[in-house]
């Protein structure tokens, strides 16, 4: 992993427990995979993860748990990010620690995660962060009863590769179902079916997130009114831009506001 000027390997980190904090990470873009589970926290700016092929994003104040060995890479459009990464060896069989989560972080787990800074990058192994660490990674269960499923499965199927460009591509215009069907070159009962099966969405769902998504990349940049972005993002009434958002997230688009994180 590389950020900055640095280059760390993980696995040779002989300690049960590793803190990495950046006010600006860089980020290198390879898929790579680790011993260690990992807590990944968005302090500012918004991340993108891909793990086992599904992408998620991590809006400003949520973290992704990467169990230990998933085959994962980052990447972010933010043109500066505060990452804040714990890693952690993991001996528990909970199920918890064996599955991607992604979640809004409680305000009792962002104090743990932001007074563990005083750690960060040191490769000595130390009492104190040991034993803080540890009960920090057994109370996560507890900590995140709720986690919040945002994510966009990349599908495995050729036949869709035409009907997700155009979606990623025009995500702001009016869904036109026979348009992607004759793209894809397949019927549009073939074409819902299959892609159904890939994403685990339907084709409308699908593009529902991704104006979530886009919506969250422009909330974190503080320089548009939420109207503003409902428009830019293809709604056309901020009454529907505020519903599907809440559909989606559990929370106003105003929470995510920069000045309200």
């Amino acid at each position: 992993m590389s950020c900055t000027d640095k280059y760390i390997v993980i696995d040779e980190i002989q300690k049960p427990y590793f803190v990495w904090y950046e006010d600006n990470w860089v980020h290198d873009n390879i898929v790579h995979r680790h011993e260690k589970g990992q807590l990944v926290y968005v302090d500012s700016g918004f991340q993108y993860l891909t793990i086992e092929e599904k992408t998620y994003l991590l809006p400003q104040n949520h973290a992704a748990w990467i169990p230990s060995k998933a085959l994962h890479k980052t990447n972010t459009h933010s043109d500066k990010i505060k990452l804040m990464i714990l890693f952690f060896d993991v001996s528990s069989e909970e199920s918890f620690y064996n599955n991607v989560q992604i979640f809004s972080v409680p305000p009792l787990l962002k104090e743990m995660i932001r007074y563990a800074e005083k750690w960060s990058l040191q490769e000595k192994e130390n009492s104190n962060e040991s034993v803080f660490l540890h009960a920090m990674l057994n109370e996560l269960p507890q900590l995140v009863e709720q986690s919040l499923h945002l994510h966009i499965t990349l599908p495995e199927d050729l036949r869709l590769k035409k009907a997700i460009d155009y979606l990623h591509s025009h995500y702001t215009d009016k869904l036109k179902l026979d348009t992607l069907s004759e793209i894809s070159s397949v019927s549009l009962r073939t074409l819902e079916r299959i892609f159904k099966k890939e994403t685990g969405l339907t084709i409308n769902k699908y593009q529902q997130i991704l104006r979530i998504i886009k919506s969250l990349e422009l909330l974190s940049e503080n320089e548009l009114t939420v109207s503003e972005i409902a428009f830019k993002i293809g709604y056309k009434s901020l009454q529907a831009f505020t519903n599907s958002f809440y559909t989606i997230m559990k929370k106003r688009p105003t929470y995510f506001l920069k000045e309200n994180i």
